[in-house]
């Protein structure tokens, strides 16, 4: 599993994880709960994961869908 967006932001995760979903790639949130534990005070963010096969096909829908800038670093 690879890490492809790292933020404190709910929404922009949600949004990434229904742009993969409508394109059957799975992924899920790790730290989420972590994040809302500590009231978001940004000392844990949250990653979207995704399998190393759908890493090159995930950025590509994401880039598309406007979110580069949230991209982890290759």
């Amino acid at each position: 599993m690879i890490a492809i967006i790292k933020t404190n932001n709910p929404v922009t995760l949600s949004y990434a994880q229904s742009v993969l979903n409508d394109h059957d790639i799975g992924s899920f949130i790790a730290d989420g709960h972590s994040g809302s534990a500590l009231g978001f005070i940004g000392l844990i963010t949250s990653r979207l994961m995704v399998i190393d096969e759908d890493v090159a096909e995930a950025r590509e829908l994401l880039a598309a869908a406007g979110l580069e800038d949230e991209f982890c670093p290759i």
